[in-house]
């Protein structure tokens, strides 16, 4: 499927810059970057069943302990949540998201959407939910409020962000599934500082990996400026799919950040993340939830939308939203 421009890495690399140079920051144009493993991005998941969506792809051993003294780092120093870096007796590093008192408790969205995304075979690094920990400080030790932990693990080396825009998998459909997913989760924050590139030590050699790391705009409403974030009641009240255009791509109802990264996403696309996404069992979408921190009546009713979700996007993809729209 041609839906990007065509040409040679550097005539690429040299327009885009001419552009950006040009152009305000959200340009519509998605250029492609020099080929790479679809790997990198994405890994088909042969053993999705068995997968535990609540303590992930790292497992137990990666987990923060729940009952362990932490001390106090340094305070977290960007970002719509608080929070605070902090070290655990093993000498392992954390991040820690708390709540803020604006726009909605990051933390939580973020762990569950992370679960979802791994699970289905984007990579992720190892964060959890805790919903207190006990830290100490110059002034003494205390319990403090939770939130999401991410894990600085030896294995994984921070290389900088990686562009929506330009990318080796711009005409990919797992590039583009991608998207689906985060826009079925209202995800409003795609923005290139949320992307990570990683380099992964596996025994003697390296891989890399491209990962969309800041995850907590997500499951409430979407918009370009301070969303609420983590808001069941939004969510609810909030669309998917609004149709399909007169050139045959689809049209969400989303209205958060970079939407020009949506326009050329077509039905079988939506199809496709949503057959996977229906893969998921009803004990795999729970945990995801509970991973979170989320209560039983409230993950319920997320999976509710998210669900209904699933089927829209696959009737769009088969037709059967056409048929519905004729009617």
């Amino acid at each position: 499927m041609a839906r990007y421009l065509p040409g040679s890495w550097i005539v690429t690399l040299i327009v885009a810059t001419v552009l950006r140079s040009l152009m305000p920051a959200a340009s519509s144009t998605v250029y492609a970057a020099p080929t790479a493993p679809l790997s990198e991005l994405w890994a088909a998941p042969t053993d999705l069943a068995e997968r535990d969506l609540f303590l992930g792809p790292w497992g137990a051993a990666k987990a923060p302990d729940p009952n362990a003294v932490y001390k106090f780092v340094r305070a977290k120093s960007h970002g719509a949540n608080p929070g605070v870096v902090v070290r655990d007796a093993n000498g392992r590093e954390w991040h820690v998201k708390q709540e803020g008192r604006t726009l909605g408790f990051e933390g939580p969205a973020e762990v569950t959407l992370s679960r979802i995304l791994s699970a289905v075979g984007y990579h992720q690094p190892p964060i959890y939910f805790l919903p207190s920990f006990t830290m100490t400080t110059a002034s003494g030790t205390g319990v403090e409020p939770g939130g999401r932990f991410r894990l600085v693990d030896p294995v994984l080396h921070d290389r900088g962000e990686w562009s929506w825009q330009a990318n080796p998998f711009v005409d990919r459909q797992q590039y583009a599934g991608l998207l689906v997913i985060l826009v079925m989760f209202n995800s409003s924050d795609l923005k290139n500082s949320n992307n990570t590139l990683y380099e992964v030590a596996r025994g003697n050699g390296l891989e890399r990996w491209y990962v969309v790391r800041d995850l907590g705009s997500s499951l409430g409403e979407t918009s370009r400026y301070r969303p609420r974030r983590n808001d069941v009641h939004r969510f609810e009240r909030s669309g998917f799919i609004r149709g399909v255009s007169s050139d045959g791509f689809v049209e969400f109802e989303y209205r958060g950040k970079s939407t020009e990264l949506l326009r050329r996403i077509t039905p079988a696309d939506v199809g496709w993340a949503s057959e996977l996404l229906d893969r998921l069992s009803a004990k795999q979408w729970n945990d995801a939830f509970r991973a979170g921190g989320y209560p039983p009546e409230t993950a319920a009713r997320y999976i509710t939308v998210l669900r209904n979700r699933i089927v829209q996007g696959r009737e769009l993809a088969d037709g059967e939203w056409a048929r519905k729209e004729r009617r």
